[in-house]
């Protein structure tokens, strides 16, 4: 048990709307593809783009789309962060607070409340709960904490702790999150991650020359690799299907959540769903390793729309695999990473 009074932990998530309203849903898409690490166009063409042609047209389906998968606690992204805070905290004895990205609570919410609970703290630790480093993902969240931190003065050090992708625990606790699922019947088990543009791949590769350039970049070592988050879904899925035992024909992997005309990562998780039962693969595992929590694009994208795709083209079984959520190893893992940096 580690037990250090003057050490606060933030588990940081993506967000979700405050409800399933409209107007809440609105609320929470603008401040979410506004955010320029999300859709990176300059601040003019982005407010009249999100503002005046996304948000409108996107905002009531995406409505419909949370009335169908919220639970009667709220939505299942903030019910399931606050399970984890609730498992974590009662493993460390130390105060864990969570906050959002995007919606509440706010990153000011969670600091203000660590504070007041515990007036003599001197370090908070940040986990944000991405795996994988990406522009609109891992980086926003981290440095939008890190900013509030600044704007506001707090007096405690703020340690962050990097993506963890490769960490042999988080692996583990992926893997045997699988397990289970894989001693039923299946042809193939795709990986299917959220997807982002090519063009934030070539932005983010710090030697401008290797991410996509580069014969099999992903396997070719750079320094670029710290920072690609093609690369770093890759290791994840190789090392989970070494973990595992899977052959290489029985998985795969693809990229969901595909938002625009331009070229993102491929391929693409719906054109898999389609295409899998034609090539005789028809009974399906999907897992999700870049979500933590289940959400609605686990709940909803994938095991609805996912499902019916699928079925509709053929496929015979279709099971999505549940996200880590508060499976106990992962528990394990954010408890040693969290007492790891404390002892440091």
């Amino acid at each position: 048990m580690v037990n250090k009074s003057e050490v606060g932990i933030v588990l940081m998530n993506l967000g979700s709307p405050d409800s399933t309203a409209v107007p809440d849903v609105k609320r929470y898409l603008m401040e979410f593809l506004m955010d320029k690490r999300v859709i990176d166009y300059p601040w003019l063409f982005r407010k009249l783009l999100v503002g005046g042609v996304i948000v409108p047209k996107r905002a009531p389906k995406s409505a419909e789309a949370y009335q169908s998968i919220w639970w009667e606690e709220g939505s299942p992204l903030i019910v399931l962060t606050k399970q984890l805070q609730k498992a974590v905290q009662n493993d460390m004895q130390i105060p864990v607070e969570i906050m959002m990205r995007y919606g509440n609570p706010t990153p000011e919410a969670a600091y203000d409340k660590l504070l007041a609970d515990n007036p003599g703290l001197r370090e908070v630790i940040l986990l944000p709960l991405y795996p994988h480093y990406a522009m609109s993902s891992y980086e926003t969240a981290a440095e939008y904490a890190k900013d509030i931190y600044r704007k506001k003065k707090y007096k405690f050090k703020l340690s962050v702790i990097p993506p963890f992708y490769d960490e042999p625990d988080y692996i583990q606790a992926v893997a045997e999150s699988m397990r289970p699922y894989l001693q039923e019947d299946f042809d193939y088990v795709l990986f299917s991650y959220h997807g982002v543009p090519v063009r934030h791949i070539k932005k983010g590769d710090i030697t401008g020359k290797h991410c996509l350039q580069v014969a099999d970049c992903c396997h070719v070592k750079s320094p670029a690799h710290e920072f690609c988050y093609r690369h770093q879904v890759t290791i994840t899925s190789e090392l989970v299907a070494e973990k595992l035992g899977l052959p290489k024909e029985k998985w795969g992997m693809s990229f969901q959540s595909r938002l625009g005309r331009e070229e993102w990562l491929q391929p693409y998780t719906a054109a898999r769903f389609e295409e899998l039962p034609k090539e005789g693969r028809k009974k399906l595992l999907v897992v999700c390793p870049a979500f933590v929590s289940d959400c609605l694009e686990t709940l909803e994208e994938i095991a609805v729309e996912g499902k019916h795709s699928f079925m509709s083209n053929g496929g015979d079984s279709f099971k999505m695999i549940p996200c880590l959520n508060v499976h106990p190893l992962w528990v394990n893992a954010i408890v040693k990473y969290c007492t790891q940096l404390i002892e440091k």
